[in-house]
């Protein structure tokens, strides 16, 4: 949680706003969030709800809710410029399987109304996941190559690279077609072609 903290802090000092993820280890913190919501469920709270999302036997409903900071108890004084507290609600029916609900909580320095507060949160999963395929198809979290501008230039490639591999329109995963560029020249000569087709359009 120290680091977390340092980065709001370093954040808030450069004059910029933060909305960071909560996690079931920073227990304090946790704690005093679900608890604020938990005491405010029967009073009114600015939320914002989504569409429905169908995809795949699946609807799927969010609820994003939205509470003042100073409605916290303890001491958070740590989290610098910590302004707004926030819970997405995520709903999920499958046919013949009962409703699973799942809950996300993050903290901003920024004033958010809820439907602001959605939007940058659904932004902030957006980035997650392009981090978690940079992590699992290129092994990013791993690279220890750290010498003058090294970190910046190769994650600047493995970006170039994931673009051009969603370019290519074969349904195969992003490792899928790395394995068949590194067995096959033409499958790299497509995707090459793709990436670079995508390019010149924008």
């Amino acid at each position: 949680m120290a680091c977390q903290t340092k980065i709001a802090k370093a954040i808030v000092n450069k004059g910029a706003d933060y909305l960071l993820a909560v996690k079931e280890n920073q227990g304090g913190l946790s704690k005093a969030i679900k608890q604020v919501f938990r005491s405010h469920r029967a009073e009114p709270i600015e939320f914002s709800s989504s569409p429905l999302e169908k995809s795949h036997g699946r609807v799927e409903t969010r609820q994003c809710f939205v509470l003042d900071a100073t409605d916290l108890q303890g001491d958070f004084s740590r989290w610098k410029g910590l302004n707004k507290i926030i819970m997405v609600e995520s709903s999920r029916a499958v046919k013949g399987k009962p409703i699973s609900l799942e809950y996300r909580y993050y903290i901003s320095s920024k004033t958010l109304t809820a439907d602001q507060a959605a939007d940058a949160v659904r932004e902030h999963w957006g980035i997650e996941s392009m981090h978690w395929v940079l992590d699992v198809s290129m092994n990013e979290d791993a690279c220890q190559i750290y010498k003058d501008h090294g970190a910046e230039n190769l994650s600047c490639l493995r970006h170039i690279a994931l673009n051009m591999l969603r370019a290519e329109p074969t349904k195969v995963s992003i490792v899928g077609k790395q394995k068949r560029c590194l067995m096959n020249p033409s499958n790299l000569e497509r995707v090459l072609e793709a990436g670079l087709s995508g390019a010149s359009k924008n």
